[in-house]
């Protein structure tokens, strides 16, 4: 397998170096490369905006959580849904994966519009790196997709006793903080637009009428979310 893979990059010096970091990204030699190309494609890039990560996206996203659930149901057996729920919650939401992706060093594979300089400072490597688990299911199956995530994500990158003891639901803070401020809040949605094949959703927080930040997201509960976590920093609360 080595070898063919060898003769069929040996022309290709891009393909070849992509090779060479998928080994040490992957902990394993992939088998079909055009997977792997894909899923670091973002529709900013090709001509053809068929021809981007999205599908492999939402394939990776649907067994990310799978496994995450399963691990969690295992780690855990004496604690209830509504714990195991929150917890894988905070495990895949698209800031912990943006996260683990650019630790990952996942932002100098991505290829996307550098020309865009909003698209760095959003979730597009967290993104990538669920395209890439679907890369991997595709070309390696379900036992070393979970093998991977496992090891390569989970073990390397999360600390499960940290994510515990954080409250990362900065909604329940923010209106826990307005409560003790005698403060009327509100979260109002400021802008719905098409971004590629998909809605994307700004929501602003208001605070006794006045906007005090927004945050964007591909449903009003994740822009929600970012625009909670935005106030939070305006305000100076401590999270």
């Amino acid at each position: 397998m080595r070898r063919l893979i060898n003769r069929i990059l040996n022309k290709n010096s891009s393909d070849r170096q992509l090779l060479l970091q998928l080994e040490h990204l992957l902990g394993f030699t992939p088998g079909n490369m055009v997977y792997y190309q894909l899923a670091f494609m973002h529709r900013s890039k090709p001509e053809d905006a068929n021809n981007s990560n999205e599908r492999l996206e939402f394939l990776g996203d649907a067994i990310l959580g799978a496994i995450i659930a399963e691990y969690l149901f295992k780690k855990y057996p004496y604690q209830p849904e509504g714990y195991l729920t929150e917890l894988r919650s905070r495990i895949v939401r698209r800031e912990t994966m943006n996260n683990v992706a650019l630790r990952m060093g996942l932002n100098k594979m991505v290829q996307y519009n550098q020309n865009d300089r909003g698209l760095s400072r959003s979730h597009i490597f967290g993104n990538a790196l669920e395209a890439l688990i679907g890369a991997v299911y595709l070309d390696q199956g379900f036992i070393k997709t979970r093998k991977f995530i496992l090891n390569q994500i989970i073990r390397a990158y999360i600390d499960l006793d940290t994510m515990e003891s954080t409250d990362t639901n900065y909604k329940n803070q923010l209106l826990s903080w307005a409560q003790r401020q005698s403060s009327v809040l509100t979260f109002d949605t400021l802008d719905e637009k098409m971004d590629g094949t998909r809605k994307m959703f700004t929501v602003g927080i208001m605070i006794d009428g006045n906007l005090v930040a927004e945050g964007t997201g591909f449903n009003k509960k994740e822009a929600g979310q970012v625009a909670a976590q935005n106030a939070l920093k305006v305000l100076k609360v401590k999270e």
